[in-house]
């Protein structure tokens, strides 16, 4: 799918790195630049690849994910606003509406090293029927030889969030995950609290535990590409990991049968307690993604 979105027409370049194009209802901007190589929906801010200069991509994107208007595109780093988890008893999107919101390129500048773009979204009627709030959401991204995400959220009101990141991994059985302290709560095994005797998660089945005192630096060892993925976390309070394993995987529409083979989720979260954004000081989440060889 990646592929496919770096060969799609241009619609309007908008630097000599930034472009515009369409895949059925989604706008895209692309970079293609010496150090980088990136792609952004406009559809949730969603950012759908990043491969720096010389590495193997670093985010996982389904091949038969949907890209139709105010769909939850799979893959690549959704972001889950102003709530996370599911909400469907309350008749409410999963993982709130800030991703299936339509945003808007604010404001882009480039370098020698990369490209850093801004995007926008409002508060509008459309979220005030799911949310009764007044907001203005920043999405930042720069781009390079790292990876940097910042969410920026002005209003009044208390939120849960998180950046769903789904990394491209060589083999879900050969992966393991470091930094996430000792203790968790496994939505797999009913919420309860359990603890990582080792320090070290690995995913041999279904696996979505919420990471009560993660440490700043999860650490993602792929043992197949032989490279470590280091996310740096910022201004969260928890890390979510989580794979779907077979059995879930066959059940999901937009993934393919043996997707989850190829992917582990590592996400920079706030889940409990909530944040908190004032008039005086927004609130904010963010990480920080790089790729160290073997």
């Amino acid at each position: 799918m990646i592929n496919k979105i770096f060969a799609l027409p241009v619609v309007e370049q908008l630097t000599p790195v930034l472009s515009h194009r369409k895949i059925d209802d989604a706008d895209i901007i692309v970079v293609d630049h010496p150090r980088v190589k990136a792609s952004v929906a406009l559809n949730g801010a969603h950012l759908l690849s990043w491969k720096p200069e010389g590495e193997a991509e670093g985010l996982w994107l389904s091949d038969i994910t949907s890209f139709k208007k105010g769909a939850a595109i799979r893959g690549g780093i959704p972001i889950c606003w102003p709530w996370f988890g599911p909400a469907a008893e309350q008749g409410l999107p999963a993982h709130g509406f800030a991703r299936n919101q339509q945003w808007t390129l604010k404001a882009h500048n480039e370098d020698d090293n990369g490209a850093v773009l801004t995007f926008e979204l409002h508060s509008n009627d459309e979220t005030r029927k799911l949310w009764p709030h007044d907001f203005t959401l920043y999405a930042r991204f720069k781009l390079g030889k790292t990876c940097e995400i910042e969410l920026e959220a002005h209003g009044e009101f208390e939120t849960s969030s998180a950046l769903h990141t789904y990394f491209n991994v060589g083999d879900i059985g050969a992966v393991k995950v470091s930094g996430l302290g000792d203790t968790f709560i496994d939505k797999v095994d009913n919420a309860k609290e359990g603890k990582l005797s080792d320090g070290v998660q690995t995913f041999p089945d279904r696996t979505d535990r919420v990471y009560l005192h993660p440490e700043a630096c999860s650490v993602i060892h792929d043992a197949n590409l032989n490279r470590r993925i280091e996310v740096i976390h910022h201004h969260n309070s928890n890390v979510v990991g989580w794979n779907p394993g077979p059995a879930l995987s066959v059940s999901m529409g937009d993934v393919p049968d043996d997707g989850y083979k190829t992917f582990v989720c590592v996400e920079t979260a706030c889940v409990s307690p909530l944040q908190k954004a004032s008039a005086e000081k927004p609130s904010r989440l963010a990480q920080t993604i790089s790729i160290v060889k073997g």
